[in-house]
């Protein structure tokens, strides 16, 4: 997009992604409070996107939070809650600073002191809360049906094409360029064999079929591209 079609008003693609977002943030926030429109979720979410767009995400982007919405999107007749999965899956890394290991608590956190102000219940809080804390582990416990959406849905990108795929882990490895070559190759074959090790990667039905087959072949090959 040029400065001149710019000038004259017309988004670019970020501008619309933004804003399709803003719009899905409304609709999940104002359904998650029963239906209020106050107060204005606008300034909410101009925080969250401001976050979600921080120089220092390569994957970690509006990008994913995207592909993460839209595949709750599929998988939300699982849920028990789709509002309360949606409203966690923008919070989920709205902290995240690759050298901290606390981002998931910190992202929780700030879903604790936002949602109460932006006029959601507090049990609908909890349960955002929790399943943020819960993208730690990706391991829900049985009949967790809002936990095991939201973490497919977190993970779905492991199914991806083998093009998409080998981009992701291009944009983790950039990420974490701070690391050295062979400390990083060390600590990502560590997470692809717990990965691998687990009896399922996705615990809904969707994902069971539709994920798991490609999402583990993935992991494979890119588990025997760090050792080479």
């Amino acid at each position: 997009m040029t400065d001149s079609s710019r000038a004259n008003g017309a988004p670019d693609g970020a501008d619309r992604t933004d804003d399709s977002l803003r719009e899905r943030w409304q609709e999940a926030l104002t359904r998650a409070r029963g239906g209020a429109a106050a107060p204005d979720p606008a300034p909410y979410a101009d925080n969250l996107l401001a976050r979600w767009a921080e120089p220092q995400r390569k994957y970690h982007t509006t990008a994913h939070l995207v592909a993460v919405l839209d595949r709750i999107d599929t998988l939300a007749g699982y849920a028990a809650d789709p509002d309360a999965v949606r409203l966690a899956a923008w919070f989920h890394d709205a902290v995240y600073r690759p050298d901290r290991s606390e981002n998931e608590e910190r992202s929780a956190a700030l879903a604790e002191r936002a949602l109460p102000e932006a006029g959601v219940p507090d049990e609908v809080t909890a349960e955002v809360a929790r399943l943020v804390r819960l993208t730690i582990t990706h391991d829900p416990a049985a009949g967790d049906t809002d936990g095991e959406v939201l973490c497919d849905a977190d993970l779905a990108i492991l199914a991806a094409s083998p093009r998409q795929y080998a981009a992701y882990a291009a944009q983790v490895r950039e990420e974490y360029g701070f690391v050295p070559d062979d400390a990083f190759r060390e600590g990502r074959a560590t997470v692809l064999r717990q990965l691998l090790g687990l009896p399922r990667l996705f615990r809904t039905p969707y994902g069971a079929e539709h994920w798991e087959p490609r999402a583990r072949q993935n992991l494979m090959t890119e588990l025997e591209l760090l050792s080479h």
